[in-house]
């Protein structure tokens, strides 16, 4: 088993590869020592061969989890507020979104109930065609023509929105 090297020069050389990897000193140190605490623990039941490998792949493990983390729990938001500013629509576009959608809804209500029916089925509730055809009692065949006679007829009724 390789012991750690308790030199300044190995810590060094560790903590600028997760530098260049995360390209943020300050997280790379925190990173770095997690990293450690994890190697520790892995140390009392396993021989570490390459002491700095270990280091930087848990470091770097640790930094996906970190972000895998944060993306479940929505803290991420809070972190790019300043970014989402950026990416954010423009009025005219949420406008003219609204109009769109507006029209579409206009033309939801000129098709056939039946049709309507089986083409918000499958687009809203995600129903395969053949679950629509077995909930419906009609063939798939005809499940098909209907989404398709929406589909056709939408996006003539929306084209130039």
């Amino acid at each position: 088993m390789a012991d750690i090297p308790l030199d300044r020069e190995f810590w060094t050389d560790v903590l600028k590869r997760v530098v260049r990897r995360t390209r943020n000193y300050g997280e790379a140190e925190d990173l770095l020592h997690s990293a450690f605490l994890r190697m520790e623990r892995y140390r009392s039941r396993q021989p570490v061969e390459n002491p700095a490998a270990f280091l930087v792949r848990a470091a770097m493990n640790i930094r996906v989890d970190n972000y895998r983390h944060e993306q479940l729990s929505g803290d991420v938001a809070a972190d790019l507020t300043h970014e989402s500013h950026a990416h954010a629509p423009l009025q005219d576009e949420v406008m003219a979104a609204r109009a769109r959608l507006a029209r579409v809804r206009k033309g939801l209500e000129r098709l056939s109930p039946r049709t309507r029916e089986i083409f918000l089925m499958h687009r809203l509730d995600g129903l395969k065609y053949r679950e629509i055809a077995e909930r419906l009692k009609i063939s798939q065949s005809a499940v098909e023509k209907h989404i398709a006679k929406a589909a056709l007829f939408l996006t003539e009724w929306a084209e130039g929105w």
